[in-house]
This record gives C-alpha cells, sequence and structure tokens, in this order.
C-alpha cells in the first residue's frame, strides 16, 4: 500500500511537472505561430502571389533554420540531462559554448543567404512573376536570421531548466509588435510607405532582433548569472563535441523533412500559383491543429531527460505513454473541428474559388494525418531526451522520402492528380512514421543510453 501511494504522489508531481512545462510552451508555440500566421493574414489582403512568394522562401529558412537547430536541440537534451544530476557547472559550459556557436554560425548563413538570393531561389524554381517579392523577404528575412540562431540556443537553455514560462512572456511581446509592425508597414499606415512584402520582412527582423536582447537578458537574471572564466578557460571543446555528436543526428530528422518540404514546394509550384498559395494557406491552418502536440512533447521531452538522468526509465516510459495519448487525441479532434470549418476559414483568406474548394479537401485529410504527426512529434523529441538520437533520423530518412517525397511526386505531378493527392502521400508518411515510432517506445530500446554515463 505504501509502494502504491508513494508511486501515485511520484507520477502527481511528473504530471505537475509536465503541466509546469507543457502549459507555457503552449502559449510561447501558439504566439510563434501566430507569427508567421499574421504574416499569411495579413499579406492575404495584399495579394495571393505575395503570400505564394513569401511561402516558398519560408520552406527554405526553415532549411536553413535546422543548422541552429542542432546546437538547440543538443543544449536541451544535454542540459536536461545534466540538471537531472546535478551537474550545475556542465549546464553553464554547454550554454555559453551554443551560444557562441550558433551566434558565429548564423553570421555566416545570413552572409550567404543575403549574398546568394537570387541565385537560390532561381534554383529551387520560383516564378518570375512572384521573383520581386520573394527576392525582398528573402533578403530581409535572411539576411538577419543570426538573430533566430540566438534566440533558439536561448530559449532551449531556459526551457532545460523548468522555465518555460519566460519565452512564453517574450513571445507575447513580440507577437503584439509583430501585429503592429505588419499592419504599419504593409499597408503603409501612420505616415510610413506602403511595403508589402519587404514591410512583413522588416517586421519579422526587429521582432527577432527585440525577442533575443529580452532572452538574453532573462537568462543572465533568472537561470545562469554569469559565465565564470575557469569554466571555458581552456575552452570546453569537449561539452562542443557532445552538442554536435548529439545535434547533428538529432537535427538529421527535421534536416531530412525541411529538405523534404523544399523538394516538395518545387513540385507544388510546378503545378501552379494557385497549388502553391493553396499549401501556404493549408499549412498556416493546421499549425494550430497540433500546436497541443507540440507542447506536450517538448514539455514531456524535458521531463523524461530529468528522469533519464536520474535513471529512472520506467517512470520516463510511463509519462511518455500519458503524452501520447494526450496529444493524439487532442489532434484528431481539434483537426477534425478544423476540416469542419475549413471552407469558411478560407473564404477568410482569398476569394479564389479553387483555391477554397482544394484547400477544403486537403484539411479533411489531414484530419488522419494529424493521429500519425502527434505520435511522431512526441516520440522523435523523447527518444531524443533519452539519448536514442539514431534511430528517429534513420526512420524518418526511409519513410519520409519514400512516401511523402517520392509519393507527391508519383501522384501529384507523374499520375497528374494534383495536391490533393499529394496531402494523402503526406498522410501516409505520417501514419507509418507513427506506427514504429509507437513499437520503439514500448520496447524500451532506448534505456540506458543517456549522455550522463559518456
Amino acid at each position: 500500500m505504501c509502494y502504491f501511494c508513494a508511486s501515485f504522489m511520484r507520477y502527481g508531481t511528473l504530471s505537475r511537472q509536465l503541466a509546469t512545462l507543457a502549459g507555457p510552451i503552449f502559449i510561447e508555440t501558439l504566439l510563434v505561430m501566430m507569427l508567421g500566421a499574421v504574416d499569411t493574414f495579413m499579406l492575404s489582403r495584399h495579394s495571393d502571389s505575395s503570400v505564394a512568394a513569401v511561402g516558398l522562401v519560408n520552406q527554405l529558412l526553415n532549411l536553413v533554420f535546422i543548422v541552429f537547430e542542432v546546437i538547440s536541440l543538443g543544449t536541451s537534451i544535454l542540459c536536461s540531462q545534466y540538471l537531472g544530476a546535478g551537474m550545475k557547472d556542465k549546464v553553464v559550459q554547454v550554454v555559453g559554448v551554443s551560444l557562441l556557436f550558433n551566434a558565429f554560425s548564423g553570421l555566416v548563413i545570413s552572409s550567404c543567404l543575403y549574398l546568394f538570393a537570387d541565385r537560390i531561389l532561381l534554383m529551387m524554381g520560383m516564378r518570375p512573376d512572384i521573383l520581386p517579392d520573394g527576392l525582398a523577404y528573402m533578403r530581409t528575412v535572411g539576411g538577419f536570421a543570426f538573430l533566430q540562431a540566438i534566440s533558439m540556443a536561448l530559449s532551449a537553455s531556459l526551457r532545460s531548466a523548468d522555465k518555460a514560462k519566460y519565452p512564453m512572456y517574450v513571445a507575447i511581446v513580440v507577437n503584439v509588435i509583430n501585429i503592429v509592425g505588419n499592419y504599419t508597414l504593409i499597408f503603409g499606415k501612420f505616415g510610413f510607405p506602403e511595403l508589402g512584402v519587404q514591410g512583413a520582412a522588416i517586421s519579422t527582423c526587429f521582432c527577432r532582433g527585440v525577442s533575443a536582447v529580452l532572452l538574453f537578458v532573462i537568462l543572465l537574471r533568472k537561470h545562469i548569472p554569469s559565465f565564470p572564466r575557469r569554466l571555458f578557460a581552456p575552452f570546453p571543446w569537449r561539452e562542443l563535441r557532445k552538442l554536435l555528436n548529439i545535434g547533428i543526428p538529432s537535427a538529421g530528422e527535421q534536416l531530412s523533412y525541411s529538405l523534404s518540404q523544399v523538394v516538395i514546394s518545387y513540385f507544388i509550384n510546378m503545378i501552379g500559383n494557385d497549388a502553391l498559395a493553396t499549401r501556404t494557406y493549408c499549412v498556416n491552418i493546421v499549425m494550430f491543429t497540433y500546436l497541443f502536440s507540440i507542447a506536450m512533447a517538448q514539455g514531456g521531452a524535458i521531463s523524461i531527460g530529468h528522469l533519464v538522468g536520474r535513471g529512472k526509465f520506467r517512470a520516463a516510459y510511463t509519462l511518455g505513454k500519458r503524452v501520447m495519448r494526450l496529444s493524439v487525441g487532442a489532434s484528431f479532434s481539434l483537426s477534425l473541428l478544423t476540416a469542419l470549418a475549413g471552407k469558411h476559414i478560407l473564404a477568410l483568406l482569398t476569394d479564389n474559388p479553387w483555391i477554397i474548394a482544394t484547400g477544403a479537401t486537403v484539411l479533411w485529410i489531414d484530419v488522419l494525418l494529424e493521429a500519425g504527426r502527434a505520435v511522431n512529434l512526441f516520440a522523435v523529441n523523447a527518444l531524443r531526451s533519452a539519448g536514442d538520437i539514431y534511430f528517429p533520423v534513420s526512420v524518418g530518412i526511409v519513410v519520409m522520402w519514400s512516401c511523402a517525397v517520392f509519393g507527391s511526386w508519383l501522384l501529384g505531378i507523374h499520375m497528374g492528380w494534383g495536391l490533393v493527392a499529394m496531402w494523402v502521400a503526406f498522410m501516409l508518411d505520417e501514419d507509418v512514421r507513427g506506427v514504429v515510432f509507437i513499437h520503439r517506445w514500448n520496447s524500451m530500446k532506448w534505456a540506458g543510453k543517456q549522455f550522463t554515463l559518456k
């Protein structure tokens, strides 16, 4: 009886810790998604072609941001396990190294995106009629991409220390600034010129700058007040190697996904601007259906990392099962409601009847897709946090490229069935990976792979 009570109390504590983490992450992620959604909604008042241009550029930028995610993922995983094991000096070293690396790599990549924007977009097959908008957005947002690199490292370190509420507060401030900035610069209000896509880009960059500054100030005041010289002289190359050894395989799954999305965008671009705009609208709509799953996956991964750092594998497994069930149920329910309201939502964004009809059909297919996505979001984050970093990327590469990429080309382009058939291929990709990851989690082959032992 005492053992049962103790187990129940521990499980209740874990659930409260998960809620403490997932709640702020949910709100922060919602607000971050709102940044992109607000851009899309406001640009839709400008033109469908501007939405298509920005949507294509963002696919490329998402791929580039995976480079920054390499260190951010390693930071989150290492800090979670080090904090669980009580190794505080190691946490300071990891955070300091991650900030230096992301700042340097961010500046290099930002320079390349600005200087070679035209060549890159032409290689992606961007149509001449939307190329000017694409270049304006790419050079501005890409040129200041280093701000996002710094913010990602800062946010990862705060979350791993159970301080997820602070990135949430920053996201609230940034979201308000972005709405005001977009309204002012896209449409030329309050005496400013009407800049369209360029205005959205300027607003985005300014918001990322504000985010980086606020997160850094919060890090110094609430988590790591200083970076003592003794911890960085000599430079902790071992921690950098660990970050890269963890981050590169961990980011491999996201790199595979983002690269596959760039290729898929190229295929959709072959169909036409209406198809590209439809995809951009639908992607921004369905983001809100898996928002809860993202928050639960990230919060669960941090809690699982702490448990794994203490060697409590059974508790980590039990918590993971609970996260998975909640995520699937929420995503399925929200995607169903979205599909029911699909035509009405799309009608608010565009008056193009083809986009509305095609997008509404896509949202119904997405109902089945979201169940698989919820499992994948949890499993990939949880397996990484437990130290099982190679399995997710292996599964991701094989299934994404065989189902999503090849399937979308075969059904949408080769057989000529268009965007709707492509979404069926996306659904197969998410659901097949979901089944594989459920089996992996239940097998507990991830136990004993933690990095605190290495």
